[in-house]
């Protein structure tokens, strides 16, 4: 029977990040992953990451994945995949099936990184082909380069709804409807922004009647809900669409841990059944550790950090380093993990209504409930200010664990401070160039550069642009509010792209001056 030092079950976030730190330390280590390619959920994330430098803001989720890769190859850690773990006992005797036969190998440490499976909601046609999970239309899209739909609905305002919406409009669906049985929206507000600045309508406090069709979807049929998430009669709305994406959470994969004999909780804060863990993320089975979704639904970037801690703990439990340096090492994984567990969205806040930012600024309740902004309050955020000439304007309403715009300016036009979750604001005593690296840093999309009087009646807005085709220099259409309404006619008067933009171009558009504070997103005529 082959032995090592430590067996990882996972080739995700959490499990190469494990397998990297475990493997500088000198300790032989082997992966296993049911799929083809390795990488788990960072493959299918093309957008970029949000937090600091520290947990790589602003890279691209596949990107991110790619280094991971790399530097697990770099350090001589085995990576199987098509490798399926049917097995795990508390003597860290691991049981794996790759392609037609078993295998059984012992580990000093193990590790399970198994991550999470997507949640179903069950309704009358709800098993027609054209009912997919958010994740599997992501793995369609961004893996494989197929289109789940043409015209799609999303159930589901977390997160993952939001992103994957805006995905889906990136590859050329066309997303008709969110809804969403909560009376408020669960995702990160800039990224609802994005998704409701496109004209896609959110309707909260509505879940799904009925899916339409006899062999694959034709329409949905959704419904408005009471407090006691009962259908109110007479409240239904119908949907010509071909696909229906759930995005209604994730479940720790956790059977392995089960299996293994480690100590489980039923814990809702974590999403469901998880094994109780330590701060090294050890399970109560001695040299069993659990990272990222399989010990409770986080980020990514969560998930990065959970996985780097454990790898740590085992280099140390093993003696391939001592338990001072494993201390230290931790404490600095811990700091940052921290950063990642603030704001409004960290873990203890779940289920919490929160009325006003650690400012003191009221939230908008109109972000809530239909994913914008309105011109009335968005004036009462820091980052939105008037100035001669190009300025920033930043539409970051939440404190949510993100920084890069900061680091971004080299004029230093913005100030967030120590805080990661803090309001970004404009620090008028700087001079903005125009340059447009905060734009592109923004992980929310959530930064424009305005000259509120171009001086012959217009103004000039300049927006993240991440779509295809590319409008070009003099093209005309028309530029879209918050809401996704037509306002006014636009003209591109400048596109630009670079390489350390990463693939979000800079659009300018010039339109009336008087909608310089409101014209955000700019559609090309037909």
């Amino acid at each position: 029977m082959k032995r090592y030092d430590m067996i990882i079950v996972g080739a995700g976030p959490a499990g190469l990040s494990a397998a990297i730190e475990s493997a500088k330390r000198g300790m032989h280590v082997i992966v296993y992953d049911e799929n083809a390619k390795p990488g788990g959920q960072l493959f299918k994330q093309i957008h970029k990451f949000f937090g600091s430098k520290e947990h790589k803001a602003k890279i691209r989720g596949f990107r991110i994945g790619d280094e991971l890769l790399a530097e697990a190859s770099a350090l001589g850690v085995e990576v199987v995949l098509n490798a399926i773990v049917i097995g795990l006992f508390s003597e860290k005797e691991v049981t794996v099936k790759i392609d037609e036969h078993v295998e059984h190998v012992k580990g000093d440490t193990v590790l399970i990184a198994t991550g999470a499976s997507e949640n179903m909601v069950t309704f009358p046609g709800w098993t027609l082909p054209g009912v997919i999970g958010a994740g599997a239309a992501q793995t369609m899209m961004n893996l494989h380069g197929t289109l789940p739909g043409k015209r799609v609905l999303m159930l589901g305002s977390g997160n993952v709804g939001l992103v994957v919406s805006f995905q889906l409009m990136q590859a050329g669906c066309e997303v008709v409807a969110l809804a969403d049985a909560a009376p408020r929206i669960g995702g990160y507000g800039v990224h609802a922004s994005k998704v409701s600045r496109c004209g896609v309508p959110f309707y909260l406090s509505h879940t799904i009647v009925s899916a339409d069709g006899d062999d694959h979807v034709t329409g949905v049929t959704i419904a408005e809900v009471d407090k006691n998430w009962q259908i109110i009669k007479g409240t239904e709305k119908h949907f010509d669409v071909d696909t229906i994406c759930l995005a209604v959470g994730l479940s720790p994969m956790s059977k392995l841990c089960d299996m293994a004999g480690c100590q489980m909780e039923d814990n809702p804060s974590k999403a469901d059944f998880v094994p109780t863990v330590n701060k090294y993320g050890e399970t109560s089975i001695s040299g069993i550790y659990a990272a990222g979704d399989v010990s409770g639904i986080e980020e990514a970037s969560s998930a990065m950090i959970e996985g780097r801690i454990a790898g740590i703990a085992a280099a140390a439990k093993l003696g391939f380093i001592t338990e001072e340096e494993c201390n230290i090492e931790i404490e600095k994984q811990e700091s940052a993990l921290e950063g990642l567990r603030q704001g409004m969205f960290a873990p203890g806040m779940r289920g919490k209504i929160i009325t006003e930012t650690d400012e003191g600024v009221e939230v908008s309740q109109n972000l809530l409930k239909k994913g914008f902004v309105t011109e009335e309050e968005i004036e009462r955020f820091p980052g939105v200010t008037h100035s001669e000439g190009i300025h920033p304007v930043i539409e970051c309403t939440q404190n949510i664990p993100c920084n890069p715009c900061q680091d971004a300016c080299s004029k230093h036009c913005i100030k967030i401070g120590s805080n990661i979750t803090a309001l970004p604001a404009v620090n008028p005593e700087a001079k903005c160039t125009g340059c447009g690296m905060c734009v592109a840093s923004c992980s929310g999309q959530a930064i424009f550069l305005v000259n509120e009087d171009c001086g012959d009646g217009t103004a000039e807005i300049t927006l993240p642009y991440e779509f295809l085709a590319l409008p070009q220099k003099g093209d005309k259409g028309i530029a879209l509010n918050r809401n996704g309404q037509k306002i006014c006619e636009a003209e591109v008067v400048n596109v630009r792209t670079a390489k350390a933009f990463d693939h979000t171009n800079l659009l300018t558009m010039k339109v009336p001056k008087e909608f310089a504070l409101n014209a955000r997103f700019f559609k090309k005529e037909a």
